[in-house]
């Protein structure tokens, strides 16, 4: 069947002019009923184009289509793929980061493209206006809904469809490879059995034959680590040789980078004929790649493919490969669930990886499974071949797996209290009916019910009760005697911030001290939950020790590391032992680090929130404490604000006084330095008041005085706290914007000084705190 017969309106969206055997099986579903439908098929054989057609049905019905991607780095190379529905006058909007939303943009695409873990935040938030354009979502296609056994991330995506179909019941079209309990997954989502179709072996374009190589152990892991190298080399030089392609899949960036290097020298040892250094203008196209070693390696044949690559790195590599000038290809697993770029030959050499998280682990069947599914370059080969490389330990597991595939297993049970507390915190259950009637919608549920014994079936609604009870004894959740059920301050800030239950009580724990320092934090962040499972390897132990010399903690092994990260971080000095880790660890504690700073707001004071916010810009920025405020003017950087820091200026009030033409000085551009200047009017500039203030009081007498705050700048957030003799008077939290006047009473008591101080903090920027005395004498 001819595209241009079947969407005769969207032909030009296609890369193709008709459809396979594959595609036209399915396409009647799709396009002329409103079932849900759900479709899995081996790998290359085409589920993009059902995805498409999906989407196309949607628009046609003036719809929204929500398409969510795997993972992350694919979400950008859909919206660069589907620039063909822009041509037709369709708008496609990926939705990223917190910060980066385009609330307007997103309410106006016709084409959204999220991960599950940003569906899951929007959902959660679906009732606010920024994220209300997720109610009008009206068909959602779930690419590699198997992604459902994910053990980190599968529970998300399980919740995640359960809420969008409670929020605006959209059409679901969920795409698989081959899962051989299809009909779970179908039964979860109501597809009935026409639109479910579950295509075998014999709908890949290309046949797989696919085994396990073991390998025997060296002294070391790193020596291990190039003995399956060179067993790659082995399996792949063959189809080299005869004008195959190879790709071998690695654990890391930093391995693919490794491995290419060494692949080179060994396959000119071997005298592989590979590389194209007399192709001149492939010479010329390789002078312009960014990345040095890439440059280097792609003309002797062998490149490498990693999420960590400029863009137009990356698109270069696949369209070499694609063309056949680059034969030996490395890559992280990214690869093996975007870009389809099939080789004769897939080698997986590594089937464990290191989890900056989680430490050593191995990687998941679905993913050996997917990459697998690489192996077999349509039109070009009839066979295309599979290697896993493994210990001999684990030869037995990865044979069964190759054999008998994967069932997909529901992830919900392992983090089902977090789950059921961000249901509660959002309102759409109320009540313990609400609990089981949430319960039947999961995949957990349908699961159960197919393997009962497995699941402990008949004691479900129990489990799920117990696990109720204990929100409520932890504080989470209250209940009533009508059973109505209602979240607590405690779980709703858990649900904002995506915590682990240990973490969130950690943080409230830490909200109960009286006095809180910049360490504290700190400790409370390392030691969260969710840095439980970090590891700290025998080379980074001196690395972290140095780092944390003088600073007193409990902590031990990978939460250690963690706070040595942490300390690192914000004096910019992260030594080269810990820097591979460092980065994904950061970026989770400044996500810990914001919800902290919310719990100490809400549960301790604003000194404290604002203490959190200054430690939480270090870290992100890695400047000094004097430097922390300017961090929060726009157009000032890490190093800007530390270069102005070191001039004397602290506050954006100094950078407001200092005025652009001193910022030039300073070696900011004209533009600049007025946009900056412009930037730094728009935050808070207080100051206070005394008025009437009385220099003395008579001893036994009192009177109350008013003094006021004032704000020349922006408004914000603000607590304003006063003492005397170091003795809380008051405290008063308010939105700040031109003044507020803040009543005190002055008492002659028996001291013969009274020194009165008012404190003005503000707790969501990092600005040191504002603080005034007056002393009253007493006679």
């Amino acid at each position: 069947m001819k595209v241009a017969e079947a969407v005769p309106d969207f032909a030009h969206a296609f890369g193709f002019e008709e459809f396979n055997r594959m595609q036209r099986e399915a396409l009647p579903a799709i396009l002329e009923t409103d079932h849900n439908v759900v479709a899995s098929a081996p790998t290359a054989s085409g589920k993009t184009a059902l995805a498409e057609l999906a989407i196309c049905r949607t628009l046609r019905d003036d719809g929204t289509a929500l398409f969510i991607a795997p993972l992350r780095a694919l979400t950008t190379e859909k919206e660069s793929e589907w620039e063909r529905f822009e041509e037709l006058g369709y708008s496609v909007y990926v939705v990223t980061g917190e910060r980066d939303l385009n609330p307007r943009r997103a309410a106006r695409a016709d084409i959204l493209v999220m991960t599950p873990e940003k569906t899951d935040s929007a959902t959660r938030k679906h009732d606010s206006a920024r994220y209300s354009f997720i109610e009008d979502v009206d068909c959602v296609v779930i690419d590699e809904v198997h992604l459902l056994d994910s053990e980190t991330r599968g529970g998300v995506l399980e919740v995640t469809v359960s809420r969008m179909r409670r929020i605006c019941d959209p059409r679901i079209v969920a795409l698989s490879a081959t899962m051989p309990n299809i009909d779970d997954v179908a039964a979860w989502l109501d597809s009935p059995d026409e639109a479910t179709f579950e295509f075998g072996d014999d709908y890949r374009p290309v046949d797989l034959h696919a085994g396990v190589k073991t390998y025997t152990h060296g002294e070391n892991s790193f020596a291990d680590k190039y003995r399956r190298l060179y067993r790659a080399f082995d399996l792949a030089e063959p189809h080299i040789r005869d004008g195959g392609q190879s790709l071998v899949f690695v654990s890391s960036r930093q391995d693919a980078v490794r491995a290419a290097a060494k692949a080179r020298d060994e396959l000119a040892k071997r005298d592989v004929p590979i590389g194209a250094r007399g192709d001149y203008d492939f010479h010329t196209e390789a002078k312009e790649l960014g990345n040095d070693s890439l440059r280097k390696a792609v003309l002797d044949g062998v490149g490498f493919h990693h999420a960590g690559l400029a863009r137009d790195d990356r698109e270069a590599v696949e369209e070499w490969f694609k063309q056949g000038k680059i034969q030996l290809l490395f890559s992280t697993s990214t690869l093996a669930w975007g870009v389809n770029l099939p080789a004769r030959c897939v080698v997986i050499r590594d089937t464990k990886h290191h989890d900056p998280l989680e430490g050593e682990v191995d990687i998941s069947p679905l993913d050996i499974l997917q990459m697998l599914g690489r192996a077999g370059r349509p039109g070009y080969d009839d066979v295309g071949y599979g290697w896993v490389i493994c210990d001999h330990s684990d030869q037995n597991k990865y044979r069964e797996l190759l054999r008998e595939g994967k069932e997909i297993e529901s992830r919900l049970a392992e983090d089902l209290d977090s789950h059921l507390n961000a249901e509660i915190a959002m309102g759409t259950i109320r009540d313990l009916d609400d609990v089981l009637s949430w319960l039947q919608t999961t995949f957990y549920y349908r699961r159960a019910q197919s393997k009962p014994s497995a699941y402990d079936f008949e004691d479900l609604r129990e489990r799920v009760r117990d696990v109720l009870d204990r929100l409520v004894t932890r504080g989470f959740v209250e209940m009533d005697e009508d059973l109505a059920i209602n979240a607590t301050a405690l779980g709703r800030l858990t649900s904002k911030y995506y915590l682990r239950l240990e973490t969130a009580a950690r943080f409230a724990g830490l909200a109960e001290r009286e006095r809180i320092s910049a360490d504290d934090i700190l400790e409370a962040v390392a030691g969260a939950a969710d840095f439980r499972d970090v590891s700290a390897r025998q080379s980074e132990v001196d690395a972290v020790d140095s780092v944390l010399t003088g600073v007193s903690t409990n902590l031990e092994d990978g939460p250690k590391k963690v706070l040595a990260i942490l300390h690192a971080s914000m004096a910019n000095s992260t030594p080269g032992e810990l820097r591979s880790d460092a980065w994904v660890i950061r970026q989770n504690a400044l996500r810990l680090l914001s919800a902290l700073r919310e719990f100490l707001d809400t549960f301790a004071n604003a000194r404290a929130a604002n203490l959190a916010r200054r430690v939480e810009a270090r870290v992100d920025h890695g400047v000094s404490n004097d430097a922390a405020a300017l961090t929060a003017v726009d157009g000032i950087g890490a190093n800007r604000a530390q270069t102005l820091a070191t001039g004397g200026l602290s506050s954006p009030a100094d950078v407001v006084d200092a005025g652009a033409k001193e910022l030039s000085r300073a070696g900011l551009s004209q533009g600049v330095a007025e946009r900056v200047v412009k930037s730094a009017r728009k935050l808070p500039d207080p100051s206070v008041e005394w008025g009437a203030f009385p220099e003395s009081i008579a001893r036994g007498e009192s009177e109350m005085r008013d003094v006021t705050v004032r704000n020349s700048g922006g408004g914000a957030s603000t607590g304003i706290r006063v003492t005397v003799n170091g003795i809380e008077m008051s405290e008063k939290t308010c939105y700040l914007t031109d003044e507020v006047a803040i009543p005190v009473g002055v008492f002659g008591a028996k001291d013969d000084e009274l020194e009165f101080v008012v404190e003005v903090t503000f707790p969501d920027l990092p600005l040191l705190p504002i603080r005034e005395t007056r002393t009253v004498r007493v006679e």
